[in-house]
This record gives C-alpha cells, sequence and structure tokens, in this order.
C-alpha cells in the first residue's frame, strides 16, 4: 500500500523560526575534496539528505558493488572518483538511475585516460569502472555547454590530481553556471586554483589543502518557506543557516520573492521572510537556467496566486529524478491550473496559467523530493493528500516537522503524524 498523508492548515498566517539542513550541493562537493586531499578535515553541518549519507557510506566502502540508489549527484560525483582508483569497482543505481544519462561524462573521462565500460545500454548505467593505466594521458576536453553542471563540476573536482591539472572547452555558455562557480570556489578554498577565460576553465594540478568548512543551509530548502510566505495572507518567517554571500545559485529566490509581494532581511543566524502589503506581479517571465531546482517551487507559487508564468532555462528538467516539467503539468491540472510544456529552441519551458483551487487533491511524487515540498504550500487553501510523502528524505529528511512546525496539521492513514 502506498503511504500517503493529508497536509491541512487552519489559517492563512506562517509564524515561526526553522533552521535548515545543510545543502547536499556544497556536502556532497565538499566529501568528494575530502576524499581527494592527503589528510583529513572536519565538515561541520553535514547534510542530513539521504543522498549525502549514501555518498559518504559509499565513499567509506570497501566494497566492489556501489550502489547510489536514485542520487543523481552522487552517480556522478563518484563516477570521476572511482576513475582515479586502484581495482574494479561496479557503479549502479536504481531503475530510474540507469534511464538518466551519463555518456557525456563517461566519454569525456575516457578522453582523460579513464577505463570504463557500459554493463548494459551504451550511454546509462551501470557502469564497470577498471583502474587506469594513463589517467591524465590528456589535459584538454571540449563538452557541449547545455549539459549537466553535474558532469563538469565531478571533472572539475579530479582535475588537481591530474599530472598536468585539465582545461575544458565549452561550445557556449555552460547551464547552471552558478553551481560550476560554486565548485571552483570550494576548491580555491581547498587551495586549488583555476582560471575561466571566454568559455573555458583552466585547473592547475596541485593537492587540496586540508582546511576545516562549514556547509552552508540548503537555499532550495528555502525556496518552500519563500513559497509558503508568498501564499500566506500574513507571514514573517526566521529561516536559519543561510549566508547573504552563499555559494549557491538558488540564493536567487529571494529577488524572485519580491514579484511575490515578499521581502529578505538577513541576519546573524539567516534570514527573515516578510510578506509585505504590496500585492504580487500579475505575470512573472523568468529564465530558470541558472538555478533549475526552484522552478518547480515557483511554479506552485503563481499556481496558487492566480499569477500566470513564462518559464525558460528548463532543459535539464526532463532528465531528473522525474521529467519535472510534464510532472507539473500533470499535478497542477488537478487544481485547476494549466501548464503547457514549451519546446523552444535548443530548451524547454512552461506557461503557467489558473487559480488554484484546492479540493482534497491527491499529488503523485514520482520517486521526486522536489515535486512533494513544491506542492505542499499549496495546503494553505485547502486540504490535499501527497503520495509517497517518505521522498522528501532525499534531500531534507525533516521537512513534514517543519512544517507541523508553523502550525500545519499533518495526518496519516494512521493518525495525526509528529
Amino acid at each position: 500500500m502506498e503511504n500517503v498523508i493529508t497536509i491541512h492548515k487552519k489559517n492563512r498566517v506562517i509564524q515561526g523560526e526553522i533552521t535548515l539542513p545543510g545543502s547536499k550541493s556544497i556536502a556532497n562537493r565538499s566529501l568528494i575534496i575530502r576524499a581527494l586531499c592527503k589528510e583529513d578535515f572536519e565538515i561541520e553541518n553535514l547534510s542530513s539528505a539521504k543522498d549525502t549519507q549514501t555518498l559518504i557510506a559509499l565513499l567509506g566502502s570497501d566494497d566492489s558493488i556501489l550502489d547510489t540508489g536514485p542520487a543523481g549527484t552522487t552517480f556522478r560525483f563518484m563516477t570521476a572518483y572511482l576513475s582515479l582508483q586502484k581495482g574494479t569497482q561496479i557503479l549502479t543505481g536504481s531503475e530510474r538511475m540507469k534511464q538518466r544519462p551519463i555518456g557525456v561524462l563517461v566519454e569525456a573521462l575516457k578522453t582523460l585516460g579513464a577505463d570504463i565500460e557500459y554493463m548494459e545500454n551504451e550511454g546509462y548505467p551501470p557502469l564497470r569502472i577498471h583502474e587506469a593505466k594513463q589517467m591524465g594521458a590528456a589535459n584538454e576536453i571540449h563538452m557541449a555547454a547545455d549539459i549537466s553542471s553535474q558532469y563538469i563540476s565531478a571533472l572539475l573536482m579530479i582535475a588537481p590530481t591530474l599530472p598536468n591539472g585539465l582545461t575544458i572547452h565549452f561550445k557556449g555558455e555552460p547551464v547552471s553556471l552558478p553551481y560550476i562557480r560554486m565548485t571552483l570556489r570550494m576548491m580555491e578554498y581547498f587551495g586549488i586554483e583555476s582560471k575561466e577565460h571566454g568559455h573555458s576553465i583552466q585547473v592547475s594540478s596541485g593537492a587540496y589543502r586540508a582546511r576545516p568548512f562549514k556547509v552552508e543551509a540548503d537555499w532550495s530548502a528555502a525556496s518552500y518557506y519563500y513559497s509558503l510566505a508568498a501564499l500566506a495572507e500574513e507571514s514573517d518567517i526566521q529561516v536559519n543557516g543561510l549566508f547573504e554571500d552563499s555559494l549557491q545559485g538558488d540564493s536567487v529566490i529571494s529577488e524572485i520573492s519580491q514579484f511575490f509581494g515578499l521581502q529578505t532581511f538577513y541576519n546573524e543566524k539567516g534570514i527573515r521572510i516578510i510578506k509585505t502589503k504590496r500585492m504580487p506581479t500579475p505575470h512573472l517571465e523568468y529564465d530558470f537556467t541558472e538555478c533549475p531546482d526552484i522552478a518547480q517551487t515557483v511554479a506552485a507559487m503563481c499556481g496558487g496566486l492566480g499569477m500566470t508564468g513564462h518559464f525558460t532555462g528548463l532543459k535539464t528538467l526532463r532528465i531528473k529524478e522525474t521529467d519535472r516539467i510534464d510532472a507539473m503539468r500533470d499535478e497542477l491540472a488537478k487544481v485547476g491550473v494549466t501548464v503547457t510544456p514549451l519546446d523552444l529552441d535548443n530548451d524547454q519551458g512552461m506557461q503557467i496559467k489558473g487559480q488554484a483551487r484546492v479540493n482534497n487533491p491527491i499529488f503523485e511524487t514520482y520517486e521526486d523530493h522536489r515535486m512533494a515540498m513544491a506542492l505542499a504550500p499549496l495546503a494553505q487553501l485547502g486540504y490535499l493528500r501527497i503520495k509517497e510523502p517518505e521522498v522528501v528524505k532525499k534531500s531534507y529528511p525533516e521537512f513534514w516537522k517543519d512544517l507541523g512546525l508553523l502550525g500545519f496539521e499533518i495526518e496519516t492513514e494512521s493518525g495525526l503524524s509528529d
């Protein structure tokens, strides 16, 4: 039997204080860097996300078969990391993971000298990764600009370990550029130099230097509280653990939220989100190329307030945990909001129209944590149900508990949840 929860809030007033988990994007990068470093170092505020805990377990495992489950970032980072290791390992994942392409990264690693085989379908997991005899045989690769930033970050982090470093040349401007720059800034913190010139990134050969590191809270998770605040009639939320000078591209939600009548105030603990009396903008046009992970959240915000939206820069959403564009179309239709997928030149987008009418819909989550959390704020408009709510463990295990702290009533099949 599928697990289902019912969510409701008696009023549309949101007040309270939440401490967010550490960013899994930052945590996972810090773990790979530590594994590549010759000395150990402390990482404070490591994410409780299942993806991060999976990566910790895999990096500490002596098994020859390593299973990432549905964790895409973990699979991609481990592919590059294992290409440097001795012996032979098999890297596999969930059934959905076996449908997500890995060929671009594998072929780039082969150019550098890696010895990797596809075990089932060409270009897809699982992989058999052998010890490379000449890793670093080349120090330059050419890549399409529209590929996932996770491929690029995986390559950048192993670049210093190659005898002559690595230069990546892109055919155009890379997508999700903030995630790439996050990686480069973290590498710089640990002593690695890099240069960006034109559409190329050059990383010098060198050794990571051990330093204590603190993981910032997750701005992607913060986006759900911006959505809660936007859909409320009154809101004043303290969200702890976020930095004003953030490494995360999703911190742009603080700017996007102004179109929804919200203001962000930074303080010693994090941020304070307050709803002003200003009416939301009736129409939002936005390019999510640099922050695709918050597009679902903003789409639900638009639908909840009856705003129209025209979103572009969503190409990578087609190959996430699910096809997130089609998933949002199907789920928001259940509350009367029309999402029209857009097939643009070398891009994907969506249009959003309609005012949400929430009358106990049952939302599917598609094994995608962001579907569950993006749709949950609509519970301020009426009762709704969400299938497989445990999917949030992938990035934010305490999400339902934290919603309860803000006054949401969350019931399971056996009664009221904690």
